[in-house]
């Protein structure tokens, strides 16, 4: 009896674990995917062991998600729903679309596979954010302190879709997502500066999402230099605004040091792998040797970054300190 009582204890705290499963679990998939992509951008098609390794590494991760996700949609649909109507949850369902449009990035040589993601990709990612853009439209729960860069993923995500798009032929659907991205990539920076101005201070565990500021410049020149492959002024006015955000972030390095590790963290990774493929686009663009070698040492620090938010990670996930109520 007494083995029993164990077994549907262990079954139970399972099933508690799963109900609280968090949508925002993408994100992992999102840093990962661009760390994938930067060691592409820096090694090419030399050392394939290092980015075959990451592209794999990137869409086990996105599957074991995926699957696990679903069955909380499939055995706790209220939960599901409940995220659905949270004023913060709600924006990290695109993380999954951003997702899929990323690994479409980093599997481009394999030209159907990447055109199925990209697909598959777009498309939920249009509907996500005609989705949110409603909500935020038709809502009676939203306040000004709930705005925080996150607000920027099921919108400016649109940005990304331009990459693969434009190299498989698809140049006006690419620049209407661009479009779409960037001019609502404004609308909202100017509403998140004035809450971050304005209003009380991030609560910790939210700090690490103002590096997600860094992503929209960064993936936005990378994204537009996909649909016109030269350095133009507004290229170089994205870059511009790419570089002053990595230089105020890592000027206040020591506040997010501070803040210690939440799964949150993990917004950490994607935009500094977004700034660091824009480092390499524009070395390349500008055949500059210097621009190049910044961003292999910048490369180093991300993926010293990434190893220290799998471990501290899946030392969480041993303590049993995510999946559970907030």
């Amino acid at each position: 009896m007494k083995d029993v009582s164990t077994k549907q204890i262990s079954s139970m705290e399972e099933e508690s674990r799963l109900i609280h499963f968090p949508i925002s679990m993408f994100s992992i998939v999102m840093g990962l995917s661009g760390l994938s992509i930067a060691w592409q951008k820096a090694l090419g098609t030399s050392f394939p062991v290092i980015t075959t390794f990451s592209s794999i590494l990137a869409t086990t991760v996105m599957l074991l998600v995926s699957v696990l996700y679903l069955l909380k949609i499939t055995r706790y649909p209220n939960a599901v729903i409940a995220e659905t109507k949270h004023p913060i949850k709600i924006n990290f369902f695109a993380a999954f679309s951003i997702s899929l449009l990323l690994l479409s990035v980093v599997w481009h040589r394999f030209e159907s596979l990447s055109y199925v993601l990209w697909g598959l990709g777009a498309v939920v990612q249009l509907s996500l954010t005609l989705l949110v853009m409603h909500s935020w439209i038709h809502h009676d729960h939203y306040r000004l302190e709930h705005a925080n860069p996150s607000w920027f993923i099921p919108v400016v995500g649109n940005i990304i879709a331009p990459i693969t798009g434009a190299k498989l032929g698809f140049i006006e659907i690419s620049w209407f997502f661009f479009g779409v991205g960037i001019v609502f990539w404004l609308v909202l920076l100017t509403i998140i500066i004035n809450r971050l101005i304005f209003h009380e201070a991030l609560p910790a565990r939210f700090k690490p999402m103002l590096f997600i500021l860094l992503a929209p410049p960064s993936i936005g020149f990378v994204s537009y230099s996909s649909l016109v492959p030269e350095l133009t002024d507004f290229s170089r006015i994205l870059i511009s605004v790419a570089l002053f955000t990595a230089i105020l972030l890592a000027l206040n390095i020591n506040q997010f040091r501070k803040s210690g590790f939440f799964l949150s963290s993990w917004a950490y990774s994607f935009p500094v792998a977004a700034f660091n493929v824009a480092l390499f686009r524009y070395a390349e663009l500008t055949l500059s040797p210097i621009g190049f070698y910044i961003g292999v040492a910048l490369l180093g620090g991300l993926t010293l970054l990434v190893l220290w938010l799998s471990f501290n990670t899946l030392k969480a996930i041993k303590a049993g300190e995510i999946c559970k109520p907030e």
